[in-house]
Protein backbone atom coordinates (compact mmCIF):
# COMPACT_ATOMS: atom_id res chain seq x y z
CA UNK A 1 0.00 0.00 0.00
CA UNK A 2 1.18 3.71 -0.84
CA UNK A 3 2.26 5.81 2.21
CA UNK A 4 2.55 8.99 0.16
CA UNK A 5 1.02 10.36 -3.17
CA UNK A 6 3.44 9.03 -6.15
CA UNK A 7 4.47 12.03 -8.61
CA UNK A 8 2.44 12.16 -11.59
CA UNK A 9 3.45 14.20 -14.70
CA UNK A 10 0.91 15.66 -17.52
CA UNK A 11 1.82 18.04 -20.73
CA UNK A 12 1.55 21.15 -18.11
CA UNK A 13 1.38 19.70 -14.76
CA UNK A 14 3.15 17.80 -11.96
CA UNK A 15 0.42 16.10 -9.24
CA UNK A 16 2.70 15.34 -5.84
CA UNK A 17 2.46 14.95 -2.34
CA UNK A 18 1.15 17.92 -0.78
CA UNK A 19 4.21 19.73 1.43
CA UNK A 20 4.32 22.00 4.47
CA UNK A 21 4.88 24.86 2.05
CA UNK A 22 1.80 24.05 0.07
CA UNK A 23 -0.31 25.22 3.31
CA UNK A 24 -0.35 28.80 2.34
CA UNK A 25 -1.51 28.99 -1.27
CA UNK A 26 -3.84 25.58 0.00
CA UNK A 27 -5.44 28.29 2.46
CA UNK A 28 -5.83 31.09 0.30
CA UNK A 29 -7.52 28.97 -2.00
CA UNK A 30 -10.20 27.97 0.38
CA UNK A 31 -10.83 31.05 1.80
CA UNK A 32 -11.68 32.07 -1.53
CA UNK A 33 -15.75 32.81 -1.88
CA UNK A 34 -15.57 31.85 -5.41
CA UNK A 35 -13.73 28.43 -4.76
CA UNK A 36 -15.63 27.36 -1.79
CA UNK A 37 -19.41 29.24 -2.93
CA UNK A 38 -20.84 25.68 -3.76
CA UNK A 39 -18.41 23.01 -1.31
CA UNK A 40 -18.64 24.71 1.55
CA UNK A 41 -21.26 26.25 3.87
CA UNK A 42 -19.02 29.47 3.61
CA UNK A 43 -15.22 29.80 3.15
CA UNK A 44 -12.87 28.03 5.11
CA UNK A 45 -11.19 29.41 8.08
CA UNK A 46 -7.04 29.01 8.14
CA UNK A 47 -7.57 26.17 11.04
CA UNK A 48 -10.10 24.46 8.69
CA UNK A 49 -7.72 24.52 5.94
CA UNK A 50 -5.14 23.01 8.21
CA UNK A 51 -7.21 20.26 9.35
CA UNK A 52 -7.75 19.51 5.10
CA UNK A 53 -4.23 19.47 5.01
CA UNK A 54 -3.57 17.28 7.38
CA UNK A 55 -6.86 14.70 6.08
CA UNK A 56 -4.80 14.93 2.91
CA UNK A 57 -1.39 12.89 4.07
CA UNK A 58 -3.60 10.92 6.55
CA UNK A 59 -5.78 9.51 3.52
CA UNK A 60 -2.71 8.26 1.76
CA UNK A 61 -0.87 7.20 5.11
CA UNK A 62 -4.41 5.39 6.13
CA UNK A 63 -5.71 4.07 2.86
CA UNK A 64 -3.22 4.19 0.02
CA UNK A 65 -5.02 6.92 -1.72
CA UNK A 66 -5.58 10.85 -1.11
CA UNK A 67 -5.15 14.15 -2.80
CA UNK A 68 -2.38 15.37 -4.76
CA UNK A 69 -0.85 19.03 -4.92
CA UNK A 70 -1.56 19.99 -8.44
CA UNK A 71 1.53 22.62 -9.40
CA UNK A 72 3.01 24.01 -13.34
CA UNK A 73 5.81 22.77 -14.05
CA UNK A 74 7.27 25.52 -12.54
CA UNK A 75 5.97 24.81 -9.47
CA UNK A 76 2.99 27.17 -9.44
CA UNK A 77 0.09 25.55 -7.16
CA UNK A 78 -2.84 24.76 -9.23
CA UNK A 79 -4.92 23.56 -6.91
CA UNK A 80 -5.34 19.98 -5.21
CA UNK A 81 -7.34 16.89 -6.99
CA UNK A 82 -7.88 13.10 -5.91
CA UNK A 83 -9.61 11.00 -4.35
CA UNK A 84 -10.72 10.11 -0.28
CA UNK A 85 -12.93 8.16 1.59
CA UNK A 86 -14.44 11.47 4.51
CA UNK A 87 -17.07 8.38 5.71
CA UNK A 88 -19.36 11.36 5.16
CA UNK A 89 -22.96 11.69 6.41
CA UNK A 90 -24.81 11.43 3.56
CA UNK A 91 -28.06 9.32 2.69
CA UNK A 92 -28.07 6.71 0.17
CA UNK A 93 -24.49 6.17 1.88
CA UNK A 94 -21.67 6.10 -0.39
CA UNK A 95 -19.65 3.18 1.59
CA UNK A 96 -16.15 2.79 0.66
CA UNK A 97 -15.91 3.77 -2.71
CA UNK A 98 -13.31 6.56 -3.32
CA UNK A 99 -14.93 9.73 -3.75
CA UNK A 100 -13.14 11.92 -6.39
CA UNK A 101 -12.59 15.65 -6.27
CA UNK A 102 -11.02 18.89 -7.64
CA UNK A 103 -10.44 22.40 -6.35
CA UNK A 104 -7.99 24.98 -8.28
CA UNK A 105 -7.39 28.60 -7.12
CA UNK A 106 -9.06 31.28 -8.79
CA UNK A 107 -6.29 31.95 -11.60
CA UNK A 108 -6.03 28.33 -12.55
CA UNK A 109 -10.17 28.02 -13.59
CA UNK A 110 -11.21 27.98 -16.71
CA UNK A 111 -8.10 26.57 -18.79
CA UNK A 112 -8.58 22.74 -18.65
CA UNK A 113 -6.11 22.03 -15.48
CA UNK A 114 -8.81 20.42 -13.50
CA UNK A 115 -9.59 17.77 -16.79
CA UNK A 116 -5.81 17.38 -17.32
CA UNK A 117 -4.84 17.00 -13.87
CA UNK A 118 -7.92 14.47 -13.15
CA UNK A 119 -7.15 12.49 -16.37
CA UNK A 120 -4.24 11.59 -14.61
CA UNK A 121 -5.58 10.99 -11.34
CA UNK A 122 -8.26 8.58 -13.11
CA UNK A 123 -5.09 6.34 -15.10
CA UNK A 124 -3.72 5.84 -11.89
CA UNK A 125 -7.01 5.10 -10.13
CA UNK A 126 -8.17 2.94 -12.65
CA UNK A 127 -5.36 0.26 -11.54
CA UNK A 128 -6.90 0.01 -8.29
CA UNK A 129 -10.58 0.74 -8.07
CA UNK A 130 -13.42 -0.68 -9.62
CA UNK A 131 -15.65 2.52 -9.33
CA UNK A 132 -14.97 5.99 -8.07
CA UNK A 133 -17.95 8.52 -7.14
CA UNK A 134 -18.19 12.28 -7.15
CA UNK A 135 -21.05 14.65 -5.68
CA UNK A 136 -21.69 18.14 -6.36
CA UNK A 137 -24.01 20.64 -5.00
CA UNK A 138 -26.93 20.83 -7.68
CA UNK A 139 -25.69 24.16 -9.12
CA UNK A 140 -22.21 23.43 -9.66
CA UNK A 141 -22.81 23.19 -12.90
CA UNK A 142 -19.43 23.62 -14.42
CA UNK A 143 -17.97 20.81 -12.20
CA UNK A 144 -20.82 18.34 -12.97
CA UNK A 145 -20.20 18.84 -17.00
CA UNK A 146 -16.42 18.34 -15.85
CA UNK A 147 -17.55 15.09 -14.46
CA UNK A 148 -19.57 13.79 -17.46
CA UNK A 149 -16.47 14.28 -19.88
CA UNK A 150 -14.76 12.24 -17.55
CA UNK A 151 -16.58 9.22 -17.81
CA UNK A 152 -19.01 10.33 -14.28
CA UNK A 153 -22.93 10.17 -15.03
CA UNK A 154 -25.48 10.83 -12.46
CA UNK A 155 -26.74 7.84 -10.29
CA UNK A 156 -28.79 9.97 -7.98
CA UNK A 157 -29.69 12.86 -5.56
CA UNK A 158 -28.45 11.93 -2.14
CA UNK A 159 -29.25 14.15 0.89
CA UNK A 160 -26.20 16.18 2.43
CA UNK A 161 -25.57 18.79 4.91
CA UNK A 162 -29.51 19.69 4.83
CA UNK A 163 -29.96 19.61 1.19
CA UNK A 164 -29.79 17.50 -1.89
CA UNK A 165 -26.25 16.29 -3.01
CA UNK A 166 -25.68 14.92 -7.05
CA UNK A 167 -23.95 11.37 -7.00
CA UNK A 168 -22.25 10.74 -10.20
CA UNK A 169 -20.84 6.96 -10.43
CA UNK A 170 -17.68 6.43 -13.16
CA UNK A 171 -17.27 2.36 -13.12
CA UNK A 172 -13.78 1.64 -14.14
CA UNK A 173 -13.77 1.51 -17.99
CA UNK A 174 -10.62 -1.09 -18.41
Amino acid sequence: MLTAAPKLNTERLILRAHRLQDYADSAAMWADPKVSKYILPEPATPAESWSRFLRYAGHWQMLGFGYWCVTTHDERFVGEIGFANYKRDIRPALGDTPEAGWVLAPWAQGQGFAREAMNAALDWADTRFDQTVAIFHPAHDVSQKLAERLGYRKSHTAHYMGGDTIVMQRPNPK
